[in-house]
């Protein structure tokens, strides 16, 4: 059997987070029964994808849902079903969309890495407001005749200069244009798999792979039926742009197991869990020279979920002899291999992902590097 360490492949501890880039998640022995099961035999995928959608859409009551590959991939099968919609033809054109209304609102302050999915599949975005603020009346002033739909990233409705998404829903439907939110990392609370489609939005979008624990290849759309068959439309198994964003039929199973589990998971001991391990990291390092360490959540974006207690450490370079960045990285080669983030200012511990008693490897590699140095 191929293994990590036959390959060489150095596994780590997560205290970073729920990033791609670490694996994501870890996922239920329950998900992974689910999808052995389902690799046992052939299926219609067409015909898995729009019951699994059902099934899903009546766990959660909203309208319609629909399994990606990713909540990426739903950015492009979002885009491409606002410009072509279920028209064969301008389907087979796209990410060709000159000529076509392909353009797509969005706040300056909302652009992130993932505006990519976007102009993968031919939209192209009309920015308003600034780093400062942005008003109703900009939103609608940027609305055309090539106005395809608009765009909104739930992180960054953080920033003080972000339209509320209630505003933006309301003044979009005023012109009958639909509203895409990517809340991609937006969980928990569990209760955001229903709120932004309760207020109004036409499409949401979530990470399969994060805090549901499903395959890290996975994705959810969430919205109104007659826009997510469009972007089924325009997705696998069809000939059509989202063509190369293929799903297998475990992964389709293993996310919708994932999210009936999700359902039943008690939440509150799991926020109890993070909070423990957090308040351990905390009460084991605050006292170590060098070191200034905050507990409490986040206010900026990039750093969701903003519910779950976050560990703000200030290296002092000047008694330590090192920078946070390099404390960071003398954390990630060590054995085992922690993983940790930081921004401009701290060393950013997240216990999302520590698994039971990590909390305690964490503070002994730290305590071993700051005394090795």
């Amino acid at each position: 059997m191929v293994t990590y360490n036959k390959l060489g492949v150095k596994k780590i501890i997560n205290a970073a987070g729920t990033y791609t880039k670490y694996s994501g998640s870890l996922m239920k022995a329950e998900v992974l029964a689910a999808m052995k099961a389902a690799s046992k035999q052939f299926v219609d995928i067409d015909q898995l994808l729009s019951k699994s959608g059902q099934y899903i859409a009546d766990l959660l009551g909203v309208e319609a849902a629909l399994i990606t590959a990713g909540a990426a991939a739903g950015l492009a099968l979002s885009t491409a079903a606002c410009i072509a919609g279920d028209n064969k033809y301008i389907s087979r054109q796209l990410p060709l969309s000159e000529g076509l209304k392909n353009e797509f609102i969005v706040m300056k302050s909302h652009r992130n890495p993932y505006d990519q999915a976007v102009i993968t599949a031919g939209g192209k975005f009309v920015e308003i407001g600034n780093a400062i603020e942005t008003f109703g009346w900009e939103l609608e002033g940027a609305i055309s005749e090539k106005t395809a739909g608009v765009f909104f990233f739930v992180q960054s409705d953080m920033f003080r200069s972000s339209l509320g998404l209630e505003e933006v829903i309301e003044i979009s439907h005023r012109f009958d244009l639909p509203v895409i939110v990517d809340a991609a990392a937006e969980l928990p609370p569990v209760e955001n798999l229903t709120k932004f489609v309760e207020l109004g939005a036409d499409i949401v979008l979530f990470s399969g792979g994060k805090d549901l624990r499903g395959p890290q290849s996975s994705g959810l759309m969430l919205g109104k039926r007659d826009l997510l068959n469009k972007c089924r439309s325009n997705g696998y198994p069809n000939h059509a742009l989202g063509r190369p964003m293929k799903l297998d039929k475990e992964t389709i199973i293993g996310l919708t197991t994932a999210i009936e589990l999700y359902l039943k998971e008690d939440q509150n001991k799991r926020r109890e869990q993070w909070q423990k391990q957090a308040e351990y990291i905390y009460e084991n390092l605050k006292n170590t020279a060098g070191l200034k360490i905050e507990l409490g959540y986040p206010e900026q974006p990039l750093t969701q979920p903003a519910t779950i207690p976050r560990l703000f450490i200030l290296v002092d370079k000047e008694i330590l002899g090192f920078t946070k960045e390099e404390l960071r990285d003398m954390l990630a080669q060590a054995e085992p291999s922690v993983i940790v983030e930081s921004d401009r200012k701290h060393l950013l511990i997240n216990p999302h992902m520590l698994q039971p008693g990590e909390e305690q490897i964490v503070v002994e590699k730290i305590k071993e590097i700051i005394e090795e140095g």
